[in-house]
């Protein structure tokens, strides 16, 4: 009997040892479920303080427009002025003045372009191409694979974007200048580190041998074409399959609930149809229903000829240096074309809508002012001028 009792005891020990770990595991369940959802409600509440200060800062320069661009203009033009002083007289140091450039314009284009609905643009290819540009310079700055990476993103599909989408440099604007920024100014970085830039010249031949004529140097063509061209197409396909998952799959209901979202996609078929130009013709092709996907296709064709032109830039400083000059001057161009053409119509429309927009808030104003006064005449009768 003895022996039967300490069994039963043991067993009953066992069970008030298993039931007291299913509550301290479910307390822990509890308490990790609790830990979750209070983070989740700190990420939201944070989210919409963030999204609330961008639209409150977006607001007052929008209130201060004209101030703004002045002083915009004076700063842009000195900013320039002081990046061709150091181009030429510490090369070296261009890429530390486009990491910075870059750390402070692109969250302030953030900011901007959240309040105008626009921020699904800092998704697109330059965003994440710029974004390898910067890990590579801060963290990777010898490592002569991921420089050919950078160069064929930085002078094919960013330099050929600038000429071919009309970017313009004006100096009154700080969305315009970002932009042509974002695609001209890697491609100045990486002509400097390949050409002129004497640390990595230096880096690249040993004492007592032959000088070389640039940074990285490469003999073999394979070699050559498979880090300026190949590897280059990967990362852009994965950039690509990210892309679509993102606002095609995963955000598709967002966009189609808010027709005022704006993404790279959904602009230039607005232009384009509005246009009724090449680009509009050629995405439908297919159907009105596959529009999407003739974009990825031509985006796709676009990517793969400018990043074949970059193994001839690589290969040949003055066909680089011209190339330089190219882009420089036709963003210059489009922004005296934006100047004196798009910006005075910009500015009549805008006078346009003041004017419209006068009448309409006498108006509200004659109303109130009206309905007040009859309030304090007869309160008993307010209720009929409301109804009327």
């Amino acid at each position: 009997m003895t022996s039967i009792e300490e069994k039963v005891e043991v067993e009953d020990a066992n069970g008030d040892s298993l039931g007291k770990i299913k509550i301290r595991l479910k307390d822990r369940s509890q308490k990790v479920a609790h830990t979750k959802e209070m983070l989740s409600k700190q990420a939201v509440q944070t989210k919409e303080i963030l999204s609330k200060q961008a639209v409150k800062i977006a607001k007052q320069a929008e209130e201060h427009e004209r101030f703004i661009n002045k002083v915009t203009h004076l700063i842009g033009v000195l900013g320039f002025g002081g990046f061709c002083f150091i181009l030429g007289a510490r090369p070296q140091d261009v890429r530390y003045l486009y990491c910075l450039f870059y750390i402070i314009f692109v969250p302030l284009r953030w900011i901007y372009y959240r309040y105008k609905k626009w921020h699904y643009y800092l998704l697109d290819f330059c965003y994440y191409a710029n974004t390898i540009f910067i890990i590579m310079l801060l963290f990777y700055p010898s490592n002569a694979k991921l420089f050919m990476v950078c160069f064929s993103f930085a002078e094919g599909p960013l330099a050929w974007a600038l000429i071919v989408w009309r970017c313009s440099l004006v100096f009154n604007s700080v969305d315009k200048i970002v932009s042509v920024f974002i695609h001209l100014f890697p491609g100045l970085v990486f002509f400097t580190i390949r050409w002129w830039d004497p640390v990595s010249y230096e880096a690249m031949h040993s004492e007592g041998s032959a000088s070389r004529a640039s940074s990285p140097y490469v003999e073999n063509k394979t070699y050559l074409w498979t880090w300026l061209f190949f590897i280059p197409l990967v990362v852009y396909i994965v950039w690509q399959l990210l892309y679509f998952l993102f606002v095609d799959v995963l955000r598709r209901q967002r966009l189609l609930r808010d027709p005022e979202v704006m993404t790279s996609y959904r602009e230039l078929s607005k232009k384009a149809q509005k246009a009724n130009n090449a680009w509009w013709r050629l995405s439908g092709l297919l159907g009105d229903q596959n529009r999407l996907f003739m974009y990825i296709l031509l985006q796709a064709m676009f990517t793969v000829a400018t990043t074949a032109l970059t193994v001839p830039i690589f290969l040949s400083y003055e066909l680089h240096a011209t190339f330089q000059i190219l882009k420089v001057s036709a963003s210059v161009w489009n922004g005296g074309n934006f100047l004196l053409e798009v910006m005075p119509r910009q500015v009549i429309q805008k006078e346009k809508k003041k004017m419209e927009m006068q009448p309409i808030e006498a108006d509200q104003v004659d109303q109130s002012v009206l309905e007040k006064s009859v309030e304090a005449n007869n309160p008993s009768q307010s209720h009929v001028v409301e109804s009327e």
